[in-house]
């Protein structure tokens, strides 16, 4: 078995600012400890530095047992032209590693020179592959891509990495991870790109596994299904280093153990204060009776001395600073019909389908990948079918038109906002945030987001943690901030429907948290496409996207709807 062992490490940028200071933790035997904190508090800087690929400026990282790694955007240093084999070869011990790339360099040297001594060269280079226990690997390989791919080794290895989803590539790195020989596994947003069953599949996975496993995540089914301890990047006060908190329970008891933590802080500040204000009294009255009695003036020193010593060894443990988001949507009375959709068919995705939405709803709408969800929202974006001037989307951005037939509308004074991540918007790229909030949507109507001053644009970024990013180009913002970005604008847009594509994606756990609380009091109608179980949990029904075509709406979540077959 292994472990990890982190201890006082302390990480700068090459600014000089402090990233991490005194960061210590411990990963067990067997563990499953989960790694949270905001985004960007560095969280895949910690990783790097336990993995090695990064040296702390002071501290130390100890571990036990083989080390497997699996990064955020796996096979992204590849190159364009990366295979499954050269994924699964990255994963595997040095070893194995340099005996295959020896391999591949004499496969090619033999269609140039097939002389004995290329030959002897090669047959040399495969006895060393055999001795590194290449083949014995590929067994595996085999077992990774059957699970994960549906296909033998042989016939998915030479296939090209960008013709995988998101999700098949984590698939097949995890499955080669679980059931590999590294007794240590540090796993960087592993769920994300997965499905709800490949989550599922996940949790199940960690949970059995004797592996002692790291991971990061900020999907809260998995940190509740799967980790038996929560670390948390904290950030620093006042300015410094972000240290850590480790919760020994798992994430049932977490949000209690986090408020009792803070509880305490705040509890040991106030008797701290208050006996710093007993003493700032006790030497102006020692001042005092000093100007009119020589014989005090020895009591007044003592109590100058006690007051230097009190605040010399300064407050009790500063209370990191914890991340404050408030996000208030505000919406504005509609029609009771918000959305109407008579006999629409997404044209080639969904069969035809009647649905209505009521003012103050909240819908989430499920489904597989591909099955036409994102059309769906986009065309309600639009004002649907045929939309009059009051149905127009708020902002800047262009909603490209969808292919359908039969009929969406919208209810009177229904204003569609639009939130979706994997848009490029061209509309922000090139700005700071505070040029866009100062110039507003540029709508004259007064019913958009109107302009703003600096030091009201400041307040608001401030209420998002996003006043430290104002000077900062939209485009050059991590997801997680044009996420809480995005969310700003549509709050003071005006919009009265919400539609919302997987909103949570890149939102840490206490903007997600965040986003919830303003969604309860939004004043409006709101609907989602969410993979998020945890954020499904505050909707009122469900428009479940099938996989034979059909449109149904749900009490419950369904998450097990497979890819829509379709003729190609």
């Amino acid at each position: 078995m292994g472990h990890v062992e982190v201890s006082g490490v302390r990480f700068e940028l090459p600014d000089g600012r402090v990233l991490l200071d005194e960061v210590s933790f411990r990963v067990g035997d067997g563990a499953k400890v989960a790694l949270i904190g905001a985004n960007g508090a560095g969280k895949t800087t910690l990783l790097r530095i336990v993995t090695g690929e990064l040296t702390p400026h002071a501290g130390s990282v100890v571990r036990s047992g083989g080390l497997g790694v699996m990064r955020q955007m796996v096979g992204r240093d590849l190159g364009d032209d990366a295979t499954v084999a050269d994924l699964l070869r990255s994963l595997a011990p040095a070893p194995v590693r340099a005996a295959a790339a020896e391999v591949d360099r004499l496969e090619l040297a033999l269609m140039d020179v097939d002389d004995e001594a290329t030959q002897m060269a090669y047959a040399t280079a495969l006895g060393a592959y055999t001795d590194a226990g290449g083949y014995d690997i590929e067994v595996a390989w085999d077992v990774c891509t059957v699970k994960a791919l549906g296909v033998p080794f042989e016939r998915a290895k030479y296939r090209e990495l960008r013709t995988l989803s998101g999700g098949e590539q984590k698939r097949v790195v995890l499955e080669y991870l679980l059931a590999g020989p590294e007794e240590v596994l540090l796993l960087d947003e592993p769920d994300n790109f997965l499905d709800v069953p490949g989550k599922e599949w996940l949790e199940q996975r960690i949970a059995s596994s004797a592996k002692t496993i790291l991971f990061v995540s900020h999907d809260r089914e998995l940190l509740a299904r799967a980790a038996t301890q929560v670390v948390t990047v904290e950030l620093g006060a006042g300015g410094g280093g972000n240290s850590v908190w480790t919760h020994a329970g798992d994430f049932a008891s977490y949000h209690a153990a986090r408020r009792d933590r803070f509880a305490r802080f705040a509890e040991l500040r106030r008797r701290w204060d208050e006996e710093h204000a007993k003493l700032e009294a006790l030497v102006l009255r020692m001042r005092i009776k000093a100007e009119y009695n020589d014989g005090m003036s020895s009591q007044y020193r003592a109590a100058q001395t006690r007051l230097r010593k009190f605040e010399e060894a300064g407050p009790p443990t500063e209370q990191p600073r914890e991340q404050q988001v408030t996000m208030r949507l505000k919406g504005g009375r509609t029609g009771k019909r918000a959305v109407v959709c008579e006999q629409l068919e997404l044209t080639g995705l969904m069969r035809p389908f009647d649905l209505e939405v009521w003012f103050g709803e909240r819908v989430a709408v499920l489904g597989s990948n591909g099955s036409g969800k994102s059309h769906f929202l986009r065309l309600l974006a639009g004002g649907g079918s045929d939309p009059d001037v009051e149905h127009r989307p708020v902002g800047e951005v262009e909603v490209a038109p969808v292919a359908h037939s039969g009929r969406a509308r919208l209810g009177a004074r229904v204003r569609p906002g639009w939130f979706v991540q994997t848009h490029e918007h061209p509309e922000l790229v090139g700005r700071t945030l505070l040029e866009i909030l100062h110039r507003g949507d540029g709508s004259s109507s007064g019913l958009g987001r109107q302009g703003m001053g600096r030091e009201q644009a400041s307040r608001v970024l401030d209420r998002y943690e996003l006043a430290g990013a104002a000077e900062q180009r939209f485009e050059s913002l991590s997801g997680g901030q044009q996420a809480r970005f995005q969310v700003l604008l549509l709050e003071l847009s005006g919009a009265t429907l919400l539609l919302l594509d997987e909103p949570t994606d890149n939102l840490d756990l206490e903007s997600a948290e965040a986003l919830e609380e303003g969604l309860e009091a939004f004043e409006g109608t709101v609907v989602a496409v969410t993979h998020d179980r945890w954020f499904a949990r505050g909707f009122d029904r469900f428009v479940v996207f099938g996989s034979d075509g059909e449109v149904s709406t749900s009490p419950e979540p369904v998450w097990h709807e497979g890819r829509v077959e379709r003729a190609r």
